[in-house]
């Protein structure tokens, strides 16, 4: 935690980022599981580090997963299950997650498309929701900003609930961000990286100093 500001390194795909991340202060270390992703990491490839990663919170990131999968992920020794979804995926689907993974280690991610709400019912699922940029054809990662009126607006409508800020986020706008939106939980990716999955280390370095700067405002 940085100045009471959380933070995710999501997208992490080697031992050598996820050990700078964690030497930053990193509080969440993300692993995105999904395999359309450019940052897509196996659940084999994982098993190969998990014994020598830090020890931070890790987070299996996912879309729309089967309840076998959300179990290969627990058994993994992922303690925290990020499931992206589409806003209209049936509520049972939701519950199932939130069963399988528990409400205090499912972290729901849904797409919301403009003019679409946070559905309240999802709130009795998590104590975690992220939002992301919205685009039509994926589920998150596409390195741009979102709407961070609507994201403020959800957080203060429940501030029972952990709102995580996703989307674009970089060194030089992540103050702008926190300052916007009053999260105090960000997650950043391509925003510190020199390619997909390659974490550029000043950059990285650079973001938790300008969440530092934004935190002692």
């Amino acid at each position: 935690m940085v100045d009471g500001i959380q933070i995710k390194v999501c997208g992490l795909a080697s031992l050598v980022d996820a050990d700078f991340a964690d030497a930053c202060g990193a509080d969440f270390l993300g692993f995105v599981l999904h395999p359309k992703s450019p940052r897509h990491v196996s659940l084999a490839q994982y098993r190969s580090m998990a014994s020598r990663l830090p020890e931070r919170h890790r987070v299996a990131v996912s879309v729309e997963p089967g309840k076998g999968e959300l179990r290969a992920m627990l058994d993994a020794g992922f303690d925290r299950l990020q499931v992206h979804f589409r806003h209209d995926v049936p509520l049972g689907r939701v519950e199932a997650w939130s069963a399988e993974a528990g409400p205090g280690n499912l972290w729901l991610a849904p797409k919301l498309p403009p003019g679409i709400d946070v559905a309240p019912e999802w709130l009795s699922f998590t104590d975690h929701i992220l939002l992301d940029t919205f685009d039509p054809a994926l589920f998150g990662g596409t390195g741009r900003t979102g709407d961070w009126a609507k994201f403020r607006r959800h957080r203060e409508a429940n501030p029972g609930r952990t709102w995580i800020l996703s989307g674009g986020l970089n060194p030089a706008n992540v103050g702008e961000a926190l300052a916007g939106t009053g999260t105090r939980f960000v997650d950043v990716s391509s925003g510190v990286e020199s390619a997909p999955g390659v974490k550029d280390h000043a950059r990285l370095k650079a973001f938790v100093v300008a969440v530092r700067k934004a935190g002692e405002r």
